[in-house]
């Protein structure tokens, strides 16, 4: 499956949020930070299933594949 940079793009984004979250100890700062994570989910999940929406593809499979690009890149998209 070819999948578009733009959506391993928002995957590694929201990735780098759940990390940063992971890291903080304040209650404030982890409420924040996890409302920022929820937001860029939010907008990768989105995309995913648009995408999988207008190429006809199963969401969950796509989902799959953005999520081993993104967090796998050395064994590729497809």
């Amino acid at each position: 499956m070819d999948i578009p940079d733009t959506l391993i793009d928002l995957q590694r984004a929201a990735d780098a949020d759940w990390a940063r979250l992971a890291e903080l100890t304040d209650n404030d700062e982890r409420e924040a930070q996890r409302f920022v994570w929820f937001e860029t989910g939010a907008r990768a999940q989105a995309a995913i299933t648009e995408w999988a929406r207008e190429h006809e593809k199963n969401r969950a499979k796509v989902e799959v594949a953005v999520k081993k690009a993104a967090r796998h890149p050395e064994t590729g998209s497809g």
